[in-house]
């Protein structure tokens, strides 16, 4: 085998008359093989990770698991309460995975200032909500504290704060319609005390949060009723399957729905990158097969004479074709080297510098988020040597038709 990788690196290193052939399909084919390493590795990141990065706003926002009355509203307004004693609150022990639960309750309102007006549904929480999962979108101000007596402070979204001219600091009047539309609405001064930014549209154009009580008491709920309850799980793969267990686990008269479930669009659109990432990893991996392929070609047709004199000195076919194996071998790894520099290094580049912007309103994401996941990054440059090597086992046969008699007359 080392006389053989000796052979194939004198092979790739040789210099004579006829390497101005093969030298630029060469450089084609290595350059070939990094540009598909680039595309796959900044397709694969940068799919895993606007996907996390989706779900993770989604979850923030939702939770993974709602479980809420067993009714007909699909609305985001919380009608039935929900007694608050219940086997699976504060902690859900009948199901494993279970990092955390929170009681919230939702009101329609309408935010009136002198120059506009905007609908918004004001999400109550309360001491139990888990507000590491915001923390990071806030932009201005602090998250409101709700571990003492009823309070009036809220934080929105900066799309809100903008459209209402809001800053932090601010008072502003809230108006909470009744059951009986023709009774007065139930109006509550609030405290901007804190602005987020999610560059989830959706969102950001509709919650403001704040203390649960405010909901209690206008819908005029008793103490510890809740509109629903929001589940965190520890691993987001296991979402149906926790999903069943927790449906499977509470009373029958309560149902519950994963976020899956609830932004059916969202996560159907987020399904359509994992096969648009497989088809831009078949299409780079068939492009740098046929580089590979073509160069391999030349190297035989130019080197005939070499093989021909190899065989009459005793060579056997298989011995010549691992000899051009080992030289392509050496060009992917190459091309995969310089492949695997540049694109974690742009990645890099992003993921620090957030160099690529997106439009909130088609992407649900401001930057284009990545995910540098070192297992997929070995495994795209494993698969990448294993089909090309296989792949390339094929040209090389041609090797077997060659014999020494007409390898010497060829020129």
């Amino acid at each position: 085998m080392n006389l053989e990788y000796f052979i194939a690196r004198r092979l790739i290193t040789a210099k004579n008359h006829k390497s101005s052939i093969s030298a630029p399909i060469i450089k084609i084919a290595v350059i070939a093989i990094a540009i598909g390493v680039i595309m796959m590795i900044v397709a694969v990141a940068t799919s895993v990770g606007l996907q996390d990065k989706i779900r993770e706003k989604v979850s923030a926002f939702n939770g993974h698991i709602i479980i809420s009355n067993y009714d007909d509203n699909i609305s985001e307004v919380s009608v039935t309460p929900i007694p608050i004693q219940q086997d699976f609150y504060p902690e859900f022990k009948s199901v494993q995975g279970i990092s955390h639960i929170q009681a919230v309750a939702s009101k329609a309102g309408i935010i009136r200032t002198e120059e506009s007006v905007e609908g918004v549904i004001f999400k109550g929480v309360g001491k139990d909500y888990k507000w590491d999962n915001l923390e990071e979108y806030i932009v201005s101000g602090r998250i409101p504290n709700l571990n003492d007596n009823l309070n009036n402070e809220v934080i929105l979204s900066k799309y809100l704060a903008d459209r209402l001219k809001f800053k932090v600091g601010d008072k502003f009047n809230t108006f909470f319609m009744k059951e009986d539309a023709n009774s007065i609405p139930n109006m509550r001064v609030f405290k901007l005390v804190g602005i987020f930014n999610s560059g989830f549209q959706e969102f950001d154009a509709t919650y403001v949060i704040g203390d649960i009580r405010h909901v209690q008491r206008i819908n005029k709920w008793r103490n510890g009723e809740v509109g629903s309850f929001e589940v965190f799980i520890d691993d987001f793969d296991q979402l149906q399957q926790k999903g069943d267990e927790v449906y499977n686990a509470i009373s029958s008269t309560l149902d519950s729905r994963t976020i899956e479930d609830k932004y059916y669009n969202i996560f159907e659109w987020l399904k359509l990158f994992d096969f648009n990432v497989v088809l831009i990893i078949v299409i780079m991996v068939v492009v740098g097969t046929i580089n590979m392929v073509v160069a391999l070609l030349v190297l035989i047709l130019e080197r005939t004479q070499m093989i021909g004199m190899l065989k009459s000195l005793g060579a056997n076919n298989w011995s010549m074709r691992k000899i051009f194996l080992y030289n392509a071998a050496y060009l992917i790894i190459k091309g995969l080297l310089w492949g695997n520099i540049i694109s974690i290094g742009l990645l890099l580049i992003q993921k620090y510098f957030e160099v690529i912007k997106l439009p909130p309103e088609n992407y649900y994401v401001t930057v284009a988020p990545v995910s540098i996941n070192i297992p997929a990054i070995l495994l795209i440059n494993a698969g990448t040597i294993a089909v090309c090597l296989s792949l390339l086992l094929i040209p090389s046969y041609i090797i077997t038709k060659i014999t020494p008699v007409k390898a010497l007359r060829f020129d």
